[in-house]
């Protein structure tokens, strides 16, 4: 399986989520009658699925997305979920002059977003959500804020998927949280690839990225990685995610070329 592959497979899995989320809302609905539940859940089901065969390809086949077009995708992502369930999503559009998003970027930015209202949602108590992107020239920002218990932190498990896009994208992530109040996440996106070194040899890594770097650059998946060293798989991700920043790396394959150069 190639590292394309897997990432498809990842936003596929994302894209899934927020349908099914939205499936739930409109089954639980007070608003709705059984009949015009089951009606509502078909349609959506049978929506998503005629866009996860198309939206992958066309995203991925898009040199670059204006931001305002990357965002309204963002909004039609959610509006299942806004319409039909009991959380009141804000969106703050970006401006119409912000400069065009690579491909890339804009895709996961949508994810990104995607995954952290989830994670909001999974917390339980948040009832608001408020999603902002804005763009300087040089970075996308995205700013998510919600209601909920304000109990979120950087190194939740929750937010390692994020955790994980942003840093391979050469991005950073803040997380702030305040109890009873809500939680903010501040995420920077660099529109322009950051420039790689010409090999490893030059970073400095701990001897546990070194023993997981050669097992990714083996073809070892996390699973297996994990098994090898005797470690959880979540904690191999944290390494993986380390190296990819450390290397100036976006993605598997970049850092494998830069650990066999």
């Amino acid at each position: 399986m190639t590292v394309d592959t897997i990432q498809l497979a990842a936003d596929q899995a994302d894209h899934h989520a927020v349908t099914l989320e939205s499936i739930l809302a409109v089954l639980r609905s007070r608003r709705l009658d059984d009949r015009a539940a089951r009606t509502m859940a078909t349609e959506l089901a049978a929506g998503a699925l005629v866009d996860l065969r198309t939206a992958s390809d066309e995203f991925r086949d898009s040199l670059v997305e204006p931001v305002v077009g990357a965002f309204a995708r963002l909004r039609n992502d959610l509006r299942p979920l806004v319409r039909h369930g009991d959380l009141d999503v804000q969106f703050v559009e970006p401006p119409a002059t912000g400069r065009a998003l690579p491909g890339e970027v804009a895709h996961a930015a949508r994810a990104i977003v995607r995954s952290a209202v989830l994670a909001f949602v999974d917390q339980g108590e948040t009832n608001r959500v408020r999603i902002q992107w804005d763009c300087d020239g040089l970075n996308l920002l995205i700013d998510i804020r919600d209601d909920g218990r304000g109990e979120l932190t950087a190194h939740d498990d929750s937010l390692r998927p994020i955790a994980e896009r942003v840093a391979a994208l050469g991005g950073e992530l803040g997380v702030s949280s305040t109890a009873g109040w809500g939680s903010d996440l501040a995420i920077r996106l660099p529109l322009d690839p950051p420039a790689l070194p010409e090999s490893l040899d030059s970073v400095e890594l701990s001897a546990r990225e070194r023993e997981v770097l050669r097992l990714v650059a083996s073809g070892a998946r996390n699973r297996a990685i994990a098994g090898q060293l005797a470690i959880s798989e979540n904690t191999v991700k944290f390494h993986v995610s380390n190296l990819l920043r450390k290397a100036g790396a976006s993605s598997r394959s970049e850092l494998v070329a830069l650990a066999t150069h």
